[in-house]
């Protein structure tokens, strides 16, 4: 076998959303305000979750999963990009690139699986209420939200083992501001044939996969609904289902069209994982704080309470 004389790259270097210092300093103000917006909303929804017994539901357990996968989502990025946009060197180690590049596909594939796994909740609900409670028992629901990190797990293992038999010895600049497969595995000396095509089954049978599912699911669960006699019937069934359409939608979005592409790295792409990254675990709790009428109750409640101790603690 050929030996390569050739140095193995250490580190890279990310060249992020913009060189100008002007504008890094711009996207670090606006990159924190969304990061602390996404901490505080998510944690919000968390805690009114857990302390108000009226949403200790199957359906609210399971959103209180996903606020925090979207923090998790987010603060595998986040963070360190803040400190990029404020470093003169721009420097990530191989090491920690690969697993910035495994925890993000690890909670992302999460996530997908886990809004799979919402829907299936709301399939059940509306179409099956009588064995609604039986179904979605206590344990049921923790084992489905355990495959679904399983489920994750496997996917990033997917992503990220075929990254590790590249051989990267020359360019070192990802023209990304995270480490991303794609933006990574141009860089390599090594025929990157396989792990594209690892990387091209993998996330499209996760994303395709699951956005068919979800489909399947809804067309079920609008059948149903449209059976209903009464139009109040009908529109507390679709209100039930509207949040977590809307936010299907958007997390699905970008993916479907980040891996049913040819593999080029343009600015778009950038933009594209900007919005997963970091605006969606933002939107998540505002879409379902604003179009949720119980959770909006419970927070109100909680909101009021707050204010009569202070004024209590005042008087």
């Amino acid at each position: 076998m050929a030996v390569r004389n050739e140095t193995r790259v250490t580190q890279f270097i990310l060249l992020g959303l913009s060189s100008k210092p002007d504008v890094q300093i711009a996207f670090f103000l606006l990159f924190l305000v969304m990061y602390m917006g996404t901490i505080a909303g998510n944690l919000l929804i968390m805690t009114t979750i857990y302390v108000d017994f009226q949403l200790h539901t199957p359906m609210y357990f399971f959103l209180s999963t996903l606020s925090f996968i979207d923090l998790g989502l987010s603060t595998v990025t986040v963070p360190r990009t803040l400190v990029l946009f404020l470093s003169e060197r721009k420097t990530i180690s191989f090491s920690d690139c690969l697993a910035q590049m495994f925890f993000f596909h690890f909670i992302g594939g999460t996530e997908c699986f886990h809004l799979v796994l919402m829907a299936y909740d709301r399939y059940v609900a509306i179409c099956n209420p009588l064995r609604y409670t039986t179904i979605m028992s206590r344990r049921a629901c923790v084992l489905l939200v355990f495959s679904t990190w399983v489920c994750g797990f496997i996917h990033s293992c997917g992503q990220t083992l075929p990254i590790l038999q590249l051989y990267f010895c020359g360019p070192n600049e990802i023209d990304h501001f995270f480490c991303e497969g794609h933006a990574l595995s141009v860089l390599a000396c090594s025929s990157t044939f396989f792990s594209e095509i690892a990387d091209w089954a993998n996330s499209g049978i996760v994303a395709v996969g699951c956005f068919s599912v979800l489909v399947v699911s809804y067309a079920y669960i609008i059948s149903t609904v449209l059976k209903i006699p009464s139009a109040e019937g009908r529109q507390k069934a679709f209100s039930t289902c509207a949040s977590h359409l809307t936010v299907v939608t958007l997390f699905f979005g970008p993916i479907v069209y980040l891996y049913l592409r040819p593999s080029v790295i343009i600015d778009t792409d950038k933009l594209l994982s900007v919005f997963y990254a970091t605006i969606t675990p933002l939107l998540n709790p505002c879409i379902y704080t604003f179009r949720n009428e119980k959770v909006r109750n419970v927070l109100k409640k909680l909101g009021s309470r707050k204010v009569s101790s202070l004024w209590t603690y005042k008087k």
